[in-house]
């Protein structure tokens, strides 16, 4: 298992950078050429969310992104250290008040109609969402 950790502060400009790291990592993984601009877009949708969580609540930590990948699948973790509570299901994306607004849910509506395997938790430590593709195994040339 290879796993490349990202950290970076929770500024905007930053959020590029993070989405060309996740998309050259996916690629070398295996994840399919086809679904590269997806995996582009999520980790730039779930980058900006955890920025402006940070920005709002003043938080200094970093964002970090961990980008795993495994035998048959590759998957990218996004975390912010922005603390709320959640009532109930931690998956369903429903944070506490303050970060509970619109732009929050359709950063997350978004996120979850472009990845098929996606978990979003947050709890008074900060959030993490984590997102997972299946990747092809390298061809094997034959001499």
């Amino acid at each position: 298992m290879a796993t490349v950790e990202l950290r970076f502060s929770a500024l905007p400009e930053h959020v590029r950078t993070a989405r060309l790291v996740a998309a050259a990592v996916a690629r070398r993984a295996g994840v399919d050429e086809a679904v590269l601009d997806e995996v582009r877009l999520a980790v730039g949708e779930a980058c900006t969310r955890a920025v402006g969580l940070h920005r709002n609540g003043g938080i200094a930590a970093p964002v970090t992104v961990m980008l795993t990948e495994d035998e048959k699948q590759f998957s990218i973790e996004v975390g912010d250290e922005a603390p709320r509570s959640l009532p109930g299901d931690a998956g369903s994306g429903a944070v506490g008040e303050d970060a509970d607004t619109d732009e929050d849910q359709m950063g997350l509506a978004v996120i979850s109609g472009l990845v098929d395997d996606v978990e979003v938790s947050a709890g008074e430590h900060g959030g993490l969402i984590r997102m997972t593709w299946p990747t092809t195994p390298p061809a094997v040339l034959l001499s």
